[in-house]
């Protein structure tokens, strides 16, 4: 899930209060100017990142001035480069983190209490003190700056500021990913299920949340106004969740197919054609997530999309009571970039084949009039091998058993490498179907040689998939892509 439209940036979601020079100079202006700002930089986080209170004090403590946090906001909507912000933001998380000292003395006070009989309120409390020692400084103004207007929506773009900078490789080492990690922790907790709104799109939906719905489809682009009534109207549901702090903002966009069945390809689904003007609910058997799209950056990796698609098939349930079948049709992002990597590693040992059969590389060779593996390196980067019969036939099975694996068998840290597999299996879903040209499209034949999968979801099942996944992580997945693994696992080696 991806996609930010191109006006949400932190100059709009805020209204900025910007800085004087020297504050606005650049990092690349000439030494001088640079050293300006650095200083610039160092007085601003000195007098806005509240200093952490004794522990006996933490609650009378009076909050720092809300002048002081909005400097900082002001301060940092006013740098116009991406290295401006990496600097601010890298002198944030290593400065003002946790007082390791204190964790030490603290954490030996626990240690020597265990040691000893104590009564539990006693060790309770060290335990207490612990756990206050190890909260970074800068969370505090991050805390505070959520209190502001508008303070919730900085915060996001400024960790989507972060992410980019790592990775544009301006920002590294621990001390940025942890801060990182706080900050996602902060918004998970903002942006639970229980802030959310729920909100269905349709014709009649404001010309702004149009706009920005079509925007931020990542999926598959909206072509025109006509294209965008198709996917509101009959037959199709879109949905989207905003937040309390910005009511009518879409934070991560769902769109859903009202079908007979389970559809294996895209293009009957976003097809440009005047919308029905009637929706016969005899003709709908199963509700196809067929794109989800996060509006916001900085929101990657907090659980939108999954309490949206929870949501959303309880909407459905509502509005159709004998609704039954709910399925993903999903692209298959970075399968072509994973195989042409695997053919240019096996490109480097000549005579090596693991990955075709002798029968599928005299086919493909006869078709191509050289080597199978250079020319698959060739042609798959393209769409050109789509228009040849002959090749899509002598493609279609050795790129659907190689899909499979690279779905089922291919893995980051034991979960699926994939990440819109890792997705839906995590919902609970199954690994259900892979579709040969399920969707034909440049960019469907350029990331995923057409191939599109369902992941198609059990209700009753889910939550057993679920726990099965995230647990032992294990896979549920159908007999046809079970075949197809086998297949590979017979015919290649990895």
């Amino acid at each position: 899930m991806r996609g930010l439209g191109p006006g949400l940036t932190a100059r709009r979601l805020l209204p900025l209060r910007l800085p004087q020079r020297p504050h606005g100079a650049r990092l690349s202006g000439g030494r001088a100017a640079a050293g300006a700002l650095e200083r610039a930089m160092d007085e601003l986080l000195r007098r806005a990142v509240p200093p952490m209170p004794a522990y006996e004090l933490r609650e009378k403590t009076p909050a720092p001035a809300e002048g002081q946090c909005a400097d900082f906001v002001s301060f940092y909507g006013g740098l116009a480069e991406a290295a401006q912000r990496a600097e601010l933001l890298g002198r944030l998380a290593q400065g003002f983190g946790v007082d390791h000292g204190q964790v030490a003395e603290q954490s030996a006070g626990v240690l020597q209490l265990r040691q000893q009989p104590r009564e539990a309120a006693v060790l309770l409390q060290a335990e207490d003190r612990l756990r206050y020692a190890l909260v970074p400084r800068y969370r505090g103004l991050f805390q505070h700056i959520g209190k502001l207007d508008g303070g919730v929506r900085f915060l996001v773009r400024l960790r989507a500021d972060l992410l980019e900078a790592q990775a544009l490789k301006l920002l590294e080492g621990p001390h940025v990913r942890e801060m990182n990690g706080v900050l996602k922790g902060m918004l998970s907790e903002w942006f639970s299920s229980g802030f959310l709104s729920l909100e269905r799109v349709t014709w009649h939906s404001s010309c702004e949340v149009l706009q920005r719905i079509s925007e931020s489809e990542a999926v598959h682009p909206v072509k025109s106004w006509m294209d965008m009534k198709r996917r509101v109207g009959p037959y199709r549901r879109c949905y989207f969740f905003s937040h309390c702090s910005t009511p009518g903002e879409p934070l991560v966009v769902l769109h859903v197919a009202l079908t007979s069945d389970i559809p294996s390809n895209i293009q009957a689904i976003v097809k440009e054609q005047p919308p029905s003007e009637t929706e016969e609910k005899s003709r709908i058997a199963a509700a196809i997530f067929y794109s989800i799209s996060l509006t916001q950056p900085g929101l990657q990796g907090v659980e939108l999309g999954t309490f949206l698609v929870k949501r959303v098939v309880k909407e459905l349930q509502k509005e159709f009571p004998h609704l039954a079948v709910f399925s993903s049709l999903s692209p298959i992002p970075g399968f072509t970039k994973w195989l042409l990597g695997l053919l240019s590693s096996q490109a480097k040992e000549r005579g090596r084949n693991e990955l075709l059969t002798d029968s599928e590389c005299r086919e493909i060779s006869e078709v191509t009039g050289g080597p199978a593996h250079e020319t698959l390196k060739a042609l798959l980067g393209s769409s050109e091998w789509a228009e040849s019969e002959k090749l899509v036939r002598a493609l279609q099975a050795p790129l659907l058993r190689l899909c499979a694996w690279y779905l089922y068998g291919e893995k980051h840290r034991g979960y699926a490498l994939n990440p819109v597999a890792n997705f839906h299996l995590q919902n609970g879903a199954v690994l259900w179907r892979i579709n040969w040209m399920g969707d034909s499209s440049l960019r469907g034949l350029t990331g995923s040689c057409g191939l599109m999968v369902n992941y198609r979801y059990f209700l009753e099942e889910t939550s057993t998939n679920s726990t099965a996944y995230l647990g032992s992580k294990h896979i549920k997945a159908s007999e046809q892509v079970l075949n197809l693994v086998a297949q590979f696992q017979k015919n290649s080696k990895l």
